[in-house]
């Protein structure tokens, strides 16, 4: 069983991403914690039930990363919804499906941040994949991000692609039929109150 799990908004400045976040809508993100090793950390923000949208940035308190951090986050010049996640509960058994329906994704490896109160999460995901293919994450036993965060409400999300009807196949193998239209450009569109998201 799938479902959103989360929206990414990457951005080259994360303090004034969420300063941003927080004005347009009234509600601030709570501080989620760094990705130690990838240069990154993030804040969070509920968008009802156990959805969530995650605002990354470059975390100055980290040495330069020996990898390009995540979700192209150097290359970007402005904020940008850039990628989602679904939420699964069997992590390789969703990815042994998608590739059964020829949906190629790579092994889930091991993730971990640890949030300003010192607890320790732990989840499994499959690498984000360039453009508006979801990645898959598995939260196994640990206390999921939303349960806890402020919310606002999200209003719609949107995936625009030159070829829709195939990308509709591609997510149905992975559980999630989520709005899809066609676009002359591939990109994320989400909506809260008070505030649009938009891709690069």
């Amino acid at each position: 069983m799938t479902a959103l799990d989360h929206l990414v908004y990457a951005a080259p400045d994360l303090a004034a991403a969420v300063e941003r976040v927080a004005e347009r809508t009234g509600v601030r993100p709570a501080e989620g914690g760094p990705h130690v090793g990838l240069g990154t950390r993030n804040h969070l923000l509920g968008l009802g039930g156990r959805s969530y949208l995650e605002i990354v940035g470059p975390d100055p308190d980290q040495p330069e990363p020996a990898a390009p951090r995540p979700f192209g986050v150097d290359d970007l010049a402005a904020p940008a919804l850039v990628g989602w996640a679904v939420a699964t509960a069997d992590i390789d058994a969703a990815v042994t499906r998608a590739r059964d329906a020829g949906v190629e994704l790579d092994d889930a490896r091991e993730m971990s941040r640890r949030r300003p109160d010192g607890t320790l999460l732990t989840w499994r995901l499959t690498p984000p994949l360039p453009g508006v293919r979801p990645f898959l994450i598995d939260w196994g036993t640990a206390d999921h991000p939303a349960d806890a965060l402020p919310v606002v409400p999200l209003r719609s999300f949107v995936i625009a692609h030159p070829a829709p009807a195939a990308l509709r196949a591609e997510l149905a193998a992975l559980g999630v039929a989520p709005d899809v239209r066609r676009g002359e450009r591939a990109g994320l569109t989400a909506r809260l109150d008070g505030l649009e998201l938009g891709p690069p």
